[in-house]
């Protein structure tokens, strides 16, 4: 984990919510090839599904992006 020190400018906190930023925005990316593995097999209950999903960790991604960009205006306050 990632420590604030001189050499390193991310705290353990930053580096963690960075981290969960980058997980939730490549979840995205596969939300969008599950919604057309769905498709392609003809399930539009799973398609419903998978885009629901999408939906939801859309707004979540959106949230933990502004509150980053709240910690780092924070930190230079």
């Amino acid at each position: 984990m990632a420590q604030m020190t001189a050499t390193n400018p991310i705290s353990d906190l930053m580096y963690d919510w960075l981290t969960v930023l980058q997980v939730k925005a490549e979840g995205l990316n596969a939300y969008e090839r599950y919604i057309q593995d769905a498709a392609d097999a003809g399930s539009q209950e799973c398609v419903e599904m998978f885009r629901k999903i999408h939906e939801r960790d859309v707004q979540m991604v959106k949230e933990i992006r502004d509150h980053v960009y709240g910690m780092i205006r924070a930190e230079k306050d």
